[in-house]
């Protein structure tokens, strides 16, 4: 039986996580700081707050995640195909089986949630497994397994979380500026004479800039990691190509405004629902597809396998 190695535990992963997450950490001290200096409140306050919202949203991304999506977690009565695959691959791979959902949409995709192997999810759509071929699916299922055991989805729910903070201080200085704010008495500026709605929107705006493109660093690579590691587990690289190329057709298939419904779980998703994008790569949360199709062809070569 295969171990957990067969995912293929990738040191350069383990190396961009460290080195983003400490860039984040130093650009949230400063985050923190300021806002501490600037707001004049109590540090007790602040770290209560901070750290209330970051244990709730450790213990809970899993559900949260699920819900956002509108997921409906399954049984093996109720999917027994798809259970039997899990439990499959999980067998292979030694890891402890997630909890399996479904999300009923004609949008193919798959996502993986949670803090830890040991609680963890993975959600399928129905217009993924009616979509693609069993072969297919499963390269898609141990992609998502091998997040789960990379633990980068954990990475990227705390990543995630002070960027999300920023962009809400930034919003609400916004806000305060609209509707009652920016005097220029005293207790509405700092130090500097400069109003406390600037400062906050200004440490805000860019603490948010530099998150966005940190994650979205951490993001990409993770994904080429997931591939290969889905690769070694199934053996079969040119399953997850054919089954992340019909992904893409799909997806493009689906009107705009449903991908728009979905685009918050864009960083999570096997596919962004941002195909169609022409956006940049640095701002993007996943690699070109072209990219990882190269990948994964370079890897079957390697296996032996065939290419189309």
């Amino acid at each position: 039986m295969m171990k957990r190695k067969a995912f293929g535990r990738d040191p350069k992963l383990s190396a961009r996580m460290l080195l983003s997450g400490g860039a984040l950490g130093f650009v949230y001290v400063i985050f923190a700081v300021v806002l501490f200096n600037v707001l004049n409140v109590g540090l007790a306050p602040m770290l209560i707050i901070v750290v209330g919202i970051a244990v709730f949203q450790y213990y809970t991304s899993d559900k949260l995640a699920l819900a956002a999506s509108g997921a409906k977690v399954v049984t093996a009565e109720e999917a027994p195909e798809l259970h039997a695959m899990v439990e499959r691959l999980c067998a292979m791979a030694d890891i402890p089986k997630p909890r399996i959902a479904v999300i009923d949409t004609d949008m193919p995709n798959a996502f993986a949630t949670g803090r830890s192997p040991k609680h963890s999810a993975i959600a399928i759509t129905s217009g993924l497994w009616s979509r693609l071929e069993p072969r297919e699916v499963e390269g898609v299922i141990a992609h998502e397994l091998a997040h789960i055991a990379h633990r980068d989805v954990l990475v990227m729910t705390l990543a995630s979380f002070f960027a999300m903070l920023a962009a809400m201080l930034t919003r609400m200085a916004m806000y305060a500026q609209m509707f009652g704010g920016g005097g220029n008495n005293r207790d509405n500026n700092n130090n500097n004479g400069l109003p406390v709605w600037i400062v906050v929107m200004l440490v805000s705006a860019i603490t948010y800039a530099l998150s966005f493109v940190l994650i979205r660093t951490i993001s990409r690579y993770r994904e080429y990691a997931a591939d290969r590691g889905a690769a070694l587990v199934t053996g079969a690289p040119e399953n997850l190509m054919s089954a992340l190329q019909k992904i893409s057709s799909g997806i493009i298939s689906i009107p705009d405004k449903d991908l728009r419904e979905a685009a918050a779980m864009n960083a999570f998703f096997i596919v962004p629902t941002s195909v169609k994008s022409t956006i940049g790569e640095l701002f993007a949360t996943h690699p070109p597809m072209e990219k990882r199709l190269a990948r994964l062809a370079d890897i079957a070569r390697e296996m032996g396998r065939p290419v189309a």
